[in-house]
This record gives C-alpha cells, sequence and structure tokens, in this order.
C-alpha cells in the first residue's frame, strides 16, 4: 500500500486548483476525499506468459453507493509508458465524484500484438467481476485513453465476446462486457496505414508492436477499430490535433464519418494546430469538452 499513500499525498496537494474550478473549498474537498476515499494498487487481474498485468483503483466513496468509473489506459506506442506515469489523470475525475481505474498491459517487449487489446478486455472484465467491491455502477462505465492508449480504449469499447480477444480473462462468468462511452486522444484507429508509414515520424511503434510476427496485415485489419463500426456501440468522443505528426488526424476524421454513417453518438473535437502533445491550454478545453459529453450521455449528472 505504500504506493497508495504516496499518490494520495500527491493526489491532495495538487488539488488546489482543481477544486477551485469547482467551485469547493480546498480543505473541504480534501478533507473528504482523505475520510472516504478507498485505494486499491498494483492488483493483478491478469497473469499471462509469467507476466503479472496490474490496475490501481480510486473508489471516490461508499462502495455501498454505485458511482461512474472512468478507466483510462496509457500510451506510449504499445512499447513504452507505464500505468506510473499517468496517475494524476484521474484528479479531474476523482474531483467530479467518478470511481478512476488506470490500467498497465504487457508491452512489446513482453508481448507482441495482440496482447495489449487482450489485457485491456480482461482489465474491463475484472472491473465487471469486482463492481460491488468499489461502487462501479456498470450502466456509467467510461474507457479512455492517450494515443496507443486510445486505440486500446477505443478496442476496449468497441469490441464483442464473439470476437475472440477476451480468451484469456479470468472467470467463467458469461459477461458482456459493454461500457457506456469511449473517449479516445489521438488514438490510431488504422493500423496497417500505421505499419505502412516510413521516415521519422513513421510506423516504428507499431513494427515493435508487431515485430516480425506472420500475417502482419491481415492481424493489423484485426486490430483496427475502424473495422468495429456499427449500430449500436456506445457514444464516441475523438481528440485528435490536425497536426499531429504521429498518428494521422485523417484517421480520426474518417472514423468520425464512418460512426455518423453508423447511426452511432460521437464526436471529433478538432485541436487547431495541435501536435501529438498538447499544451496547457489545450488540455483544459479538452477536459472541458470531456466533462461536457460525459454530461450528455448522462454520465455525469454535473
Amino acid at each position: 500500500m505504500k504506493k497508495g499513500f504516496i499518490l494520495l499525498a500527491i493526489f491532495f496537494t495538487s488539488c488546489n486548483a482543481l477544486c477551485a474550478q469547482d467551485n469547493n473549498p480546498v480543505s473541504e474537498w480534501a478533507t473528504a476525499a482523505a475520510a472516504n476515499f478507498r485505494f486499491a494498487s498494483d492488483v493483478v487481474y491478469l497473469k499471462a506468459n509469467g507476466y503479472e498485468c496490474k490496475l490501481d483503483i480510486i473508489a471516490a466513496g461508499d462502495p455501498g453507493v454505485a458511482r461512474p468509473t472512468f478507466i483510462y489506459i496509457h500510451g506510449g506506442g504499445w512499447s513504452f509508458g507505464s500505468k506510473d506515469d499517468v496517475k494524476l489523470v484521474g484528479l479531474p475525475y476523482l474531483a467530479k465524484g467518478m470511481n478512476f481505474v488506470n490500467v498497465g498491459y504487457r508491452l512489446a517487449s513482453i508481448s507482441l500484438a495482440p496482447a495489449a487489446v487482450e489485457d485491456c478486455r480482461c482489465a474491463l472484465r475484472w472491473v465487471y467481476l469486482h463492481a460491488k467491491d468499489f461502487g462501479v455502477d456498470l450502466t456509467r462505465l467510461v474507457v479512455s485513453g492517450g494515443s496507443a492508449g486510445g486505440h486500446l480504449a477505443l478496442m476496449t469499447g468497441m469490441l464483442r465476446p464473439s470476437d475472440g480477444f477476451d480468451n484469456l480473462c479470468a472467470g467463467s462468468e458469461d459477461l458482456d462486457l459493454k461500457v457506456a462511452a469511449v473517449v479516445s486522444d489521438r488514438g490510431p484507429i488504422d493500423i496497417p496505414e500505421i505499419l505502412e508509414r516510413h521516415g521519422p515520424s513513421g510506423g516504428w511503434y507499431a513494427e515493435r508492436w508487431f515485430g516480425s510476427l506472420p500475417n502482419r496485415l491481415a492481424l493489423a485489419q484485426r486490430l483496427s477499430p475502424i473495422n468495429y463500426v456499427r449500430p449500436g456501440l456506445p457514444p464516441i468522443l475523438m481528440v485528435h490535433g490536425d497536426s499531429d505528426e504521429w498518428v494521422p488526424y485523417k484517421q480520426a476524421v474518417r472514423l468520425h464519418e464512418e460512426l455518423t454513417r453508423a447511426g452511432v453518438i460521437n464526436e471529433l473535437l478538432t485541436v487547431p494546430g495541435g501536435t501529438h502533445t498538447f499544451t496547457p491550454e489545450q488540455k483544459l478545453r479538452i477536459q472541458e469538452t470531456i466533462f461536457r459529453f460525459l454530461r450528455q450521455q448522462k454520465i455525469l449528472l454535473k
């Protein structure tokens, strides 16, 4: 639990501006959080290839009260990064009374594609199985991520059990894993196109994920969110800069158009001049848009 105490210390000392935006006295909000929040660190949700996949979860209150829950998946080109790098992403959602789940998964150095997708589906299943333990409202689940995490969020929210990525998950329960919304921040949409890019801004990071696997393009097709568009998907918010040097902005435009044709509620927030790294001002606008989107979908009530 040592990591948990460290995170909460950072959490409380970092929330001044956030709490002020919500018109709550910082001392009142932090004191209530200290008294009511429950934190579980490095929970093993899957064991695969000799590796333990872990997540953190912060419950924003009494587990007897079901709350909306924000599941976040870190980026890093499926090859780099860690859930420990993005712990503070949860601050705005905790301040809104949402639970926060921070997901780690197998990187390319541990297991090549499609391991990361399988892991994130299993993390979602873990949330389903432990919803009552942490006060999770399964009708108000949001899955989100940045960059490669945005891709994994889309796959997690768009896949069905019949698509064949849930076979490693723990438990024998027959669960139809669904989320109430997906928020993809700069997520790759068409993986073959990423693989075929060249140059310093090309698909080298995708090459790491696929390695020398046989039938790479066929697998890349199976791992492309654009190929899972259909009526009945959860509402999807995409965030993308129109000057993104790593993930083509046109992919987000294409997904927006396909989702609209399929009758799926969706929105594309275009960040003018936005690259793959957003400025603080751009991040603030993005956060405001996410909250507005979640209110529109009745996931957040205020």
